[in-house]
C-alpha cells in the first residue's frame, strides 16, 4: 500500500522560518511546496539552530571536510550535532524523503560553497545532507520537489538504494 501521509523533511527556511543565517528565510512558494505545507507533510528542520549556533548567525563553509566561519572559527561540532537531531527527528515522523536547501553548508545535496567565501560553488553535500543519505534517506533541493514526492509516495516496501 502507498502511503500518502508518508512526511517530508524540509529545511526550515524553506518552510518560511527566518533561521537563515543572515536572519531570513528561503520561503518556498512553489504550488506543490505549498500544496505539502498545508497538507502538514513537511517536517521543518534547521540543523544549524538545532547544533546550538544562534540565528543571525557568520555565515560558515565547508573547508578540507571541517565547517569553518567567515571568522575562521571552527564549528564543525555544531554542525555535527545539528544533524544527528535533524536525522533524530527524521526518524521518530518515519521521513522517507528530504526536500533541503541547495548550497547550504548543511543543506546542499549537489553543490556547496568552496570554502573561499567568494561565492564559487563546488560539488558537495552538506553536513545534514550527506548525515541522511547516509542513513537511507534520500535528499533533494527545492528545484526537485515533483522527484521528491514520487518518492515519498512511492511503495514503502520497495527500497531504492
Amino acid at each position: 500500500m502507498a502511503n500518502p501521509k508518508s512526511k517530508i523533511l524540509v529545511s526550515a527556511c524553506l518552510y518560511g522560518f527566518c533561521c537563515r543565517y543572515d536572519g531570513k528565510s528561503n520561503l518556498l512558494k512553489d504550488k506543490l511546496f505549498m500544496a505539502l505545507k498545508n497538507s502538514g507533510r513537511l517536517v521543518p528542520v534547521c540543523a544549524e539552530e538545532l547544533g546550538g549556533l544562534s540565528t543571525p548567525r557568520i555565515p560558515s563553509e565547508i573547508k578540507n571536510g571541517k565547517v569553518i566561519s567567515k571568522e575562521g572559527k571552527d564549528v564543525t561540532s555544531q554542525f555535527e550535532l545539528g544533524a544527528q537531531k535533524a536525522l533524530e527527528i527524521a526518524k521518530k515522523n518515519n521521513v522517507r524523503v528530504a526536500i533541503l536547501k541547495e548550497g547550504s553548508p548543511s543543506c546542499g545535496s549537489k553543490r556547496i560553497n568552496d570554502g573561499s567565501f567568494t561565492g564559487t560553488k563546488i560539488s558537495g553535500e552538506g553536513v545534514l545532507a550527506r548525515k541522511l543519505i547516509e542513513n537511507g534517506i534520500p535528499v533533494f533541493n527545492e528545484n526537485e520537489i515533483h522527484l521528491a514526492l514520487v518518492l515519498a509516495n512511492g511503495d514503502p516496501n520497495h527500497h531504492h538504494h
